[in-house]
């Protein structure tokens, strides 16, 4: 692999500052999962000033500028997600401080997100004409309950087009080559409930839930990969002196082995079965469901170009596990990897920041992943 050209390292030096003022820019706009159309319409508009052509916003929600993509089979997606964890439609709070650059979602995943888009001014700017055609995707429900809305979206329009993809997400220390898959539910307990004197004895729909909950983390987690489980949320009830008729949770379980989702599977089935032969109603409805990477997937090629890249600019990057928007390619066998631009914390915490200075490095790391992709 080749160091990069003068002119890559010109063009992100003179584009530094823009890079920073649309962080600072983008990082203020709302974007929960599912109403992401702010930030997608402002990176369509950005993409646009950048002289990108053919720039669309389809039905999920994401940003799509094809790139020499027209008639080629062998589309490479590069992506950051527009959405982040937190449900503010008011704008998020920004601030600047000691060369960190603070805000809820700043760098998961809006670092990543004007990185794409620089790069893709890069590949405009510099005339770069790629190997195979390039899809520079700005998506949506990445996050949460997003569900993976977006990347499965791209799969369906372009289905049996993409060969390979990069998901630029994260800082830049580690990168995904494996997909945890989950599986989300929301489960509710109904019981007839009443005054809690003068109907006491009924049944109590928080006691069952409870005593639920206990029998979910009663299992010992199987040994199939690294698997998990979690009660994120409870709620229920109507007041102190209420039987509650109602109580509801969301609870989910991972794995990045297909064998630890299979034995999970049985188990749920195995509680919910239980606890409705208890007499009392008990509802699971699946709000989420991302797969684990099939079988045979090749990615030694993606991760061999990962370490490469980042060696020549200082980076030792350590491979991971984790569930991305590559799960839905690795679980079609493309090979798919995940990485980002930028050194931070906090992730998914209303802390979280960023060392504006890391993605200097960040974004000559990413610069040499795109120019691999494009003709000499």
């Amino acid at each position: 692999m080749k160091e990069l050209q003068q002119a890559v390292l010109d063009y992100l030096q003179k584009h530094r500052q823009e890079y920073k003022d649309a962080l600072r820019e983008l990082a203020q706009i709302p974007a929960p999962s599912g109403k992401e159309e702010l930030r997608a319409q402002w990176c369509k508009a950005y993409l646009e000033k950048l002289g990108a052509q053919g720039v669309y916003i389809d039905k999920a929600l994401n940003v799509v500028f094809p790139y020499y993509a027209q008639d080629c089979n062998q589309l490479t997606v590069v992506n950051a997600h527009t959405d982040v964890v937190f449900p503010d439609e008011e704008p998020l709070p920004f601030k600047e401080e000691n060369g960190r650059y603070c805000a809820p979602g700043v760098g998961d995943d809006t670092a990543n997100v004007i990185a794409v888009l620089q790069m893709a001014g890069m590949a405009i700017s510099l005339g770069l004409k790629p190997k195979k055609g390039i899809l520079f995707v700005l998506n949506s429900g990445e996050e949460g309950l997003g569900n993976l809305k977006g990347a499965r979206q791209l799969m369906e329009d372009y289905k049996g087009r993409i060969a390979q993809w990069f998901a630029i997400d994260g800082g830049y220390h580690e990168f995904v080559t494996k997909a945890v898959g989950s599986k989300r539910y929301k489960i509710t307990v109904e019981t007839e409930g009443g005054h809690s004197y003068g109907s006491f004895g009924n049944r109590n729909a928080i006691y069952y839930m409870a005593k639920m909950i206990d029998t979910f983390y009663s299992l010992k987690a199987p040994v199939y990969g690294k698997t998990t489980y979690n009660v994120g949320i409870i709620q229920g009830g109507t007041s102190v002196n209420t039987i509650a008729q109602s109580c509801s949770m969301l609870f989910e379980y991972r794995s990045d082995d297909i064998r630890g989702l299979d034995f999970m599977d049985q188990f749920f089935e195995n509680v919910i079965a239980t606890y409705r032969s208890m007499g009392i109603s008990v509802i699971a409805e699946k709000v989420g469901d991302r797969p684990c990477m099939a079988q045979g997937v090749n990615q030694q090629p993606l991760i061999q170009l990962i370490q490469q890249a980042g060696a020549l600019h200082g980076l030792s990057l350590k491979e991971e596990s984790g569930s991305t928007d590559c799960n839905i390619p690795l679980s079609m066998g493309i090979p798919a990897v995940c990485f980002g631009v930028y050194k931070g914390h906090g992730a998914h915490t209303r802390e979280e920041w960023l060392d504006i200075e890391s993605t200097v490095v960040g974004m000559r790391f990413l610069a040499q992943v795109i120019m691999s992709l494009m003709e000499e």
